[in-house]
């Protein structure tokens, strides 16, 4: 039970906005995890080249798949800019381009060491976590709050409440919410530049 808490945490840590694209592996990285794992018996080594390609095939699939809902989700942001706060629109705009350009960076292969460092900065801190958790030291849902940072699923949070008061035609909440949405936008992106000077 608790290994499938701690599976569950790290598909939504690596699910988050904006990170996700952290952890995309380059074929180095493919290569180094491969060395890592134990030789198979020769019977199955026909079954694990089958289940490496399946994976390969699946982490395309869902990085594509990735692609196209951040950008479907882009389009529907923007034309919720223009009808609830149309007088925020080049601010928008340029708040998406800056996270766009911000992701390139931090994918470039220049930024290879700095994403591994956050990755095992990241991975350290859930597993002293899930430590913490196994002792009875925190609950649950503090577990889930402090291996998110609270602030980092706010995004997420915020648009589903905005497509929430978007569906329910709640012309002032889907405003405010937008223009929350905003700052938290602009606050990402500042963290990913911390991120990307450090």
């Amino acid at each position: 039970m608790k290994f499938r808490l701690l599976i569950m945490v790290l598909g939504l840590l690596l699910a988050m906005p904006g990170f996700t694209s952290a952890n995309v592996q380059t074929p180095n990285d493919s290569e180094k995890h491969a060395e890592k794992r134990p030789a198979p018996d020769s019977q199955d080594k026909q079954e694990d080249k089958e289940a490496e390609e399946c994976d390969c095939e699946k982490q395309e699939h869902s990085h594509k798949h990735w692609q196209a809902k951040m950008a479907e989700r882009e389009q529907k942001l923007l034309a919720w800019v223009d009808q609830y706060t149309p007088d925020k629109k080049a601010e928008w705009t340029k708040v998406l381009a800056e996270k766009k350009e911000l992701r390139n960076k931090w994918l470039s292969p220049e930024n290879a060491q700095k994403r591994e460092e956050w990755k095992q900065q990241k991975m350290a801190k859930i597993q002293e976590l899930k430590k913490q958790l196994d002792e009875g030291k925190i609950t649950k849902e503090e577990f889930v709050e402090k291996a998110h940072g609270g602030k980092a699923m706010g995004n997420w949070k915020t648009f589903h409440d905005l497509k929430a008061a978007v569906d329910a035609k709640n012309d002032k909440q889907s405003a405010e919410l937008l223009n929350q949405l905003l700052e938290q936008s602009k606050q990402h992106n500042e963290k990913i530049k911390t991120m990307l000077a450090e």
